[in-house]
């Protein structure tokens, strides 16, 4: 059956056709922004969001990305045909190209007494309610693009997003990074605990996997001599979704010549600092809070991780807290994991850097320089979840294989999530790599606390969903 609704507006469109006029043109050059729009003739174009009265005199409200303008239509001004056509073969939804001239009215309204308009785009499916945005939560991810036209919150949510990645961008080029592109798809897989999409190329009759991060490919680059480098791209990770996971998401990476993980967690502390401000966000003013990673565990268990260095016997004192061991969880790496997750993370609101955590955990960081069994990683928390990793590289080629030798192990204990080896990274670290720190953190979780949004998918425009049946 077809929508009457539907109907009504192709009618509509098939009359603005019979008339001689294509309802979708080609361009429409000239627009200007709504917002510049303060005085004398201007041209603008958008989404028509509200029509009132319609005798010898409308109001009409057109919205754009900048803002909303109201455009005030007179019969005598424009004649009876072409106040016609604005007054009953254009629609709420339809987009059209307005020339007028900037006024304001009695009560102060900035409007465009409109000299002439043009359709643009007729929509024959009509917008959502303009009082109530599209309420189902899935039909919003599902079509973004129906949130965007009915919500202006939902609009400047991801003009902030964007905002949020320029501004870091212009500190790090500022502070002599070199944005880069290193390969999405991968030969092998590395630099997160992470089960990964696996495709095949064709054109080389080879598995290609989907890149879990962007780490081994930056650090090459190190090596290469670029020195500061960064990317901001897609990684994608074959895992759960929750509100602070998605399968598809956005991180940014950067790695720095003959520094170590303390200064990159001034730096870093100094950079969301400055980002936030920039969006009127105030709650990230350094210094962050410091504690250890055994030290937070300890604090919130009671658990001394770093007194039970096997399996075994930290599952003995995990119950002898009376907390519960996941059966999943069959490394000594993976149940420290799990203590930090479920028991130190929600806990950690504040922003927070939590130092120096075990080697088993880190297959990639330097060995701490005076505390045996640890390296020198951080990890940044706030709103109580993980945004940030960082390390003092491990840049020793002898010590790297060792580690990879480790992650097989665990491999064949059972994670998943075990790190390959991978000779080509090796064999660059072999050439010589210079003292280096690095980070990674979550440009989607990031948005989240800089937005007040409760959950990842509100701040992606087209999150993972099931495909519809």
């Amino acid at each position: 059956m077809t929508d009457p609704l539907v109907a009504t507006r192709r009618a509509k469109l098939a009359a603005l056709r019979e008339s001689g006029i294509d309802p979708f043109p080609h361009a429409y050059p000239g627009v200007v922004a709504i917002a510049s729009v303060d005085a004398g003739e201007a041209r603008i174009a958008g989404r028509l969001a509200a029509r009132r009265g319609g005798g010898k005199a409308m109001f009409l409200d057109v919205v754009d990305r900048s803002g909303r303008m109201q455009l005030h239509a007179r019969r005598d001004l424009l004649g009876d045909e072409v106040f016609d056509r604005l007054k009953k073969l254009v629609d709420l939804g339809d987009l059209i190209g307005v020339d007028g001239e900037f006024f304001l009215t009695d009560t102060g309204q900035p409007t465009l007494r409109v000299t002439a308009f043009a359709v643009l785009a007729k929509a024959v499916r009509p917008p959502p309610d303009k009082f109530h945005g599209v309420q189902d939560t899935e039909l919003r991810y599902r079509a973004r693009e129906l949130d965007l036209m009915a919500s202006e919150d939902a609009r400047e949510l991801f003009l902030t997003r964007s905002r949020l990645i320029s501004a870091i961008r212009r500190v790090l080029d500022a502070d002599g990074f070199v944005e880069v592109e290193t390969p999405v798809l991968q030969p092998l897989y590395g630099g997160a605990a992470a089960r990964p999409f696996t495709t095949h190329y064709n054109a080389l009759d080879q598995t290609m996997y989907l890149r879990i991060a962007t780490e081994l490919y930056l650090k090459r680059l190190i090596v290469g001599g670029l020195e500061r480098v960064y990317e901001i791209g897609k990684n994608f990770r074959n895992e759960g979704l929750s509100r602070k996971h998605l399968p598809e998401f956005t991180m940014l990476e950067w790695y720095e010549a003959y520094a170590d993980y303390k200064d990159v967690a001034a730096r870093f502390e100094q950079l969301i600092d400055t980002v936030a401000r920039e969006l009127g966000n105030t709650d990230f003013a350094p210094p962050w809070d410091r504690k250890t990673f055994a030290g937070a565990i300890a604090e919130q268990t009671g658990i001394d991780i770093l007194a039970a260095r096997d399996f075994d016997s930290l599952k003995e004192a995990v119950r002898g807290a009376d907390l519960h061991v996941p059966e999943h969880e069959t490394t000594w790496a993976q149940l420290v994991d799990h203590l930090l997750t479920a028991h130190v993370e929600p806990t950690l609101e504040r922003p927070t850097f939590l130092f120096d955590y075990p080697v088993e955990l880190s297959p990639f960081a330097k060995r701490h320089r005076s505390e045996p069994g640890l390296v020198e990683r951080f990890e940044a928390y706030a709103g109580g979840m993980e945004i940030a990793n960082a390390f003092t590289e491990l840049n020793d080629p002898d010590d790297q294989r060792e580690r990879f030798e480790q992650q097989r192990a665990y491999a064949a204990a059972g994670d998943e999530e075990a790190q390959p080896f991978d000779e080509a990274f090796l064999s660059a670290l072999e050439h010589g790599m210079p003292p280096t720190g690095g980070i990674g953190f979550g440009v989607d979780r990031l948005a989240m606390l800089l937005t007040g949004r409760d959950t990842v998918r509100e701040v992606v425009l087209f999150p993972a969903l099931r495909t519809e049946t």
